[in-house]
């Protein structure tokens, strides 16, 4: 009998978020990852617990770590790396397991487990970790306060602005071999084509943010911002760039346009109606109307926020990308 269809491959992106579900949940509840015969009243055998279904993937939690690219790695990776290497996690023959606290024979995969969920809530309980979180939120803050600070700049420099807003996605099938590395290689080929292809003739500003959403993996929310007086067809200009990523990504690729459902998305609350245009934050800008300027803000803003930040990073990548003022 075969095997090779009990082991599912998850993609990175999911691995790392698999991750740090793990160790959300170990923080909350206090279960070990199985109860042991004994460890409880009436149980005679192994009985999972609601830490338990994580583990499907030990192993490929485990090959998340290697050495093919130098990563960054957010405080949940770094809890769950840290205490594998701790208590001597190995991969071995079936399952992971460690050696017993006097180091003198293997535990099972079942304690093995357990022993390592102890040490991932030792170190969850550590100051370095839960200054991670605060940092973060300030880093969100922080790079709110720059994007609002270069949008007003932008809309600064001519009487109308064009502001187009694309989300770049990979499709689901392409995601099972991504690696987070890939895309910040389509990145640096997208804003190279600022310098040669006439798509972005007129261009002034962008601002671009690579980030990791559960459900659609790595992607790119991205802004551009075109002198207003030369550019004026924003859902034209929007198809234009989505069409752009995919040949970039050779078909691996797909967009979704901001521009084309800007009255739904960037305006008033769906029971109302978008009579007002000063109430969207893409499209025509004008200099004049300083009305505008929140909600500019708030759909700039977008590109920043904490929820989906990247789980693990290459080391010194930047995540948020920005034109020069003035370029």
């Amino acid at each position: 009998m075969s095997h090779s269809n009990l082991y599912t491959s998850l993609p990175q992106s999911d691995i790392a978020i698999q991750i740090e579900r793990l160790v959300k949940s170990i923080e909350r509840f206090d279960p070990p990852a199985f109860w042991l015969p004994g460890t409880r009243s009436g149980n005679e055998r192994i009985e999972p617990t609601r830490l338990s279904r994580y583990f499907k993937h030990i192993r490929q939690m485990m090959d998340l770590f290697d050495d093919r690219c130098e990563y960054q790695y957010s405080e949940h990776l770094q809890a769950f790396w840290g205490a594998c290497q701790d208590i001597g996690l190995e991969r071995g023959i079936e399952r992971p397991v460690c050696l017993n606290e006097s180091a003198t024979a293997y535990l099972d995969h079942h304690r093995s487990m357990n022993v390592l969920v102890d040490q991932i809530r030792r170190l969850t309980g550590e100051q370095w970790y839960r200054r991670k979180k605060g940092d973060r939120r300030d880093l969100a803050s922080q790079q709110g306060d720059r994007v609002r600070d270069y949008s007003d700049t932008m809309l600064a420099r001519y009487s109308r602005t064009l502001i187009i807003r694309v989300n770049l996605f990979y499709h689901q099938q392409v995601q099972v071999r991504q690696r987070v590395e890939q895309v910040f290689d389509d990145l640096d080929r997208l804003i190279a084509e600022r310098e040669r292809n006439p798509i972005f003739d007129h261009l002034i500003g962008y601002i671009c943010a690579v980030e990791q959403g559960e459900d659609r993996g790595y992607h790119i929310h991205a802004a551009f911002f075109f002198n207003g007086n030369e550019v004026w067809a924003d859902v034209y200009k929007a198809q234009q760039i989505g069409e752009l990523w995919e040949r970039i990504t050779w078909g691996q690729g797909y967009f979704h346009s901001c521009n084309h459902d800007k009255e739904e998305k960037y305006g008033k609350k769906e029971e109302e109606k978008v009579e007002d245009k000063r109430e969207l934050g893409i499209g025509m800008i004008f200099q004049s109307d300083q009305e505008i300027r929140p909600h500019v803000h708030y759909a700039m803003c977008y590109l920043v926020k904490d929820a989906q930040q990247l789980r693990l990073k290459p080391l010194r990548a930047r995540c948020l990308r920005m034109g020069l003022v003035g370029s």
